[in-house]
């Protein structure tokens, strides 16, 4: 491979390494491939998670993404369908073809299918449809079989952090249990208010990775109170002590009792020098704690910030 190229297949490698899903990482990797084929051709990924479902489009709508779809990318090696789409049509339901057709891809002449592997494992497949006359060279194949093979293992990287992060959560929830149980009133309080504070998150604007973090600083708030009631956020914040993916955790965890008067602990903080997710989890700990919306909105602009308050009472009510 060129030097010029190898430094573009490793910039493009970098971009997705810092993208955080495989659907991400997946529609970036069609991109680049198109490239491979003289972007003459439209492309979507299926990714082998349960049933095979499309995850990433480029050139078909938005609306392909989650259709669960058969296809010829069990095996290991590159297939040039020249009869195009018609094999996958046949190997689907008449709902999916419905699906196919308004996306378009009835009577296409020419599918490459590209399936993606990890150490074995099939993961899923990129898959082209040539929008013109013009055929698929063996090069051109070559090429994006090349740059399937590079791609894979990334699959492999996010299924394992996907993993751990599930297997973190369920240990850290046993945790809490452990913790809340000591109190008869106390168990499912964490897990209550991490699910209300993620919905307020949400509201607000949080992206994925940052209401992860919110669902970790709800959730272990309380974990102070294993050493007592009197100090218990200080505490509470000390156990996440050189987690550095959870520092604003940490400090929400800290600041969940400060007042937005200025008149809570342990810093006096006030307004918008409290955390975000501290006043987050204020709101949501609040709620849980009275079940009461009326008391909530009566302490806005005293213990609690209105803004959020105010997006509290436009969620969906569970109680």
């Amino acid at each position: 491979m060129p030097a010029a190229d190898a430094q573009d297949v490793a910039a493009v490698l970098s971009e997705l390494l810092a993208r955080p899903s495989s659907g991400s990482i997946l529609e970036r990797a069609l991109t680049h491939a198109l490239t491979l084929l003289d972007d003459q051709a439209n492309a979507y990924a299926v990714l082998r998670r349960g049933p095979d479902r499309v995850v990433a489009v480029v050139g078909y709508p938005q609306s392909l993404i989650g259709t669960p779809l058969s296809g010829p990318w069990a095996g290991s090696k590159p297939r040039l369908l020249r009869d195009g789409t018609r094999e996958i049509y046949e190997m689907n339901t008449t709902d999916v073809q419905e699906q196919l057709d308004a996306c378009g891809m009835r009577g296409l002449p020419l599918t490459l299918v590209v399936p993606l592997s990890d150490r074995g494992r099939g993961l899923g497949a990129l898959v082209f449809d040539r929008t013109s006359t013009e055929g698929i060279t063996p090069e051109q194949q070559e090429a994006v079989a090349r740059w399937a093979t590079a791609v894979a293992p990334l699959l492999g990287v996010i299924d394992s952090r996907d993993e751990w992060r599930q297997t973190a959560r369920q240990i850290t929830s046993a945790f809490v249990e452990a913790v809340e149980s000591q109190e008869f009133d106390a168990l499912g309080h964490g897990q209550a208010v991490a699910d209300l504070a993620v919905r307020l998150g949400r509201a607000v604007g949080l992206v994925e990775r940052e209401q992860e973090e919110l669902w970790y600083a709800a959730l272990l708030h309380d974990i102070g109170k294993i050493h007592g009631e009197v100090g218990h956020p200080q505490v509470g914040a000390n156990f996440l002590h050189g987690v550095p993916h959870l520092a604003q955790a940490q400090k929400a965890i800290r600041h969940h009792h400060e007042r937005w008067d200025g008149q809570g602990e342990p810093d006096g903080l006030s307004g918008e020098d409290i955390s975000l997710y501290a006043r987050i989890l204020a709101v949501a700990n609040a709620y849980v704690r009275s079940g009461n919306l009326e008391q909530v909105r009566g302490q806005a602009g005293k213990a609690l910030d209105p803004r959020l308050v105010g997006l509290l009472e436009k969620l969906p009510q569970d109680r």
